[in-house]
């Protein structure tokens, strides 16, 4: 049976200003969190802060199983934080080590990183950050019962950014072992920007800097995602990949529409509401690492 929250909370989440993402931080976590405390955040193995480059914030950790007993695939997370913030962990909060969890819980091995960020660090840093962990886990997970040649990459918001942007190929690096890609409420077509995305991007031209094009042909499955109570400008990126999909293969791509969920508990509800994402989540990376996962409810080593 699936985690799931109560409707109360789902409607207070719903409640939540879409436009005011800020307050969705300390309003969402501190709803989930307890949730979170209930049904456990830390995998049996945790190793912090493994050096992925040269810059303090080029780091990582690794969420595994006590006792691995095959070859698992590998979930790497790249956070949000509007371009200039964010962590791959925040002490005493589950940020962001319900998705190593949730991915050790799913049969896999979790990677949660931290990149660079801006202003000091311009696009395209972030996805040459993405590119150099990609490497890491390829080279090391192997020592922590992952399968290198079966990695999933996943991000949300400015993580779904650097994301598309390493895929799109903006980064550098090599996608051998990279199974698919989870784009989670992720900004594409960058014609139009706001100072937010200015203060990462710049004034390159969009062109120059939208992913949308490449990921059309982009060599990987991908799985999209929108929340509910997103704001309106991530809803018409979600559009915008679905328009331009069918405009240019004839289906639409696979998309999740995170039901009752605003742009932070969307992220939030893996592990404590996961018919929300969680779910199609898991389904995208068994399908796309075969053979097959250990089934969702197999209790972890």
């Amino acid at each position: 049976m699936t985690a799931r929250l109560p409707a109360d909370v789902i409607a207070q989440l719903a409640a939540a200003d879409p436009e005011d993402i800020p307050g969705q931080v300390a309003a969402a976590w501190g709803l989930l969190t307890p949730y979170h405390e209930k049904a456990g955040y830390t995998a049996p193995r945790l190793e912090r802060d493994l050096a992925y480059g040269i810059h303090p914030r080029q780091r990582l950790d690794v969420h595994a199983p006590a006792h691995p007993d095959r070859a698992a695939p590998a979930v790497l997370f790249v956070h949000g934080g509007g371009f200039t913030g964010g962590d791959k962990h925040v002490p005493g909060t589950p940020m962001y080590d319900h998705v190593g969890a949730w991915a050790v819980r799913h049969g896999a091995v979790g990677v949660t990183m931290t990149y660079r960020l801006a202003p000091d660090h311009p696009w395209p840093a972030g996805a040459q950050d993405v590119a150099a962990a990609v490497s890491w886990v390829r080279g090391n997970i192997g020592r922590y019962g992952g399968d290198p040649e079966r990695m999933v990459v996943s991000g949300h918001s400015a993580g779904a950014c650097h994301l598309a942007s390493f895929l799109a190929g903006q980064g550098g690096g090599s996608l051998d072992g990279v199974r698919g890609g989870a784009l989670l409420s992720g900004i594409y077509d960058l014609a139009h920007r706001s100072d937010l995305e200015r203060t990462y991007y710049g004034n390159a031209p969009g062109e120059t800097v939208s992913t949308l094009p490449a990921l059309l042909d982009c060599p990987v499955p991908l799985l999209f995602s929108v929340a509910e109570r997103d704001t309106r400008y991530f809803h018409a990126q979600a559009a915008g990949v679905v328009a331009a999909w069918l405009s240019r293969h004839g289906v639409t791509p696979q998309l999740v529409w995170v039901e009752g969920h605003n742009h932070i508990s969307e992220i939030a509800s893996l592990g404590v509401d996961d018919d929300a994402l969680g779910t199609q989540l898991y389904r995208f990376i068994e399908r796309v690492t075969e053979p097959a996962l250990a089934p969702p409810s197999a209790r972890w080593h």
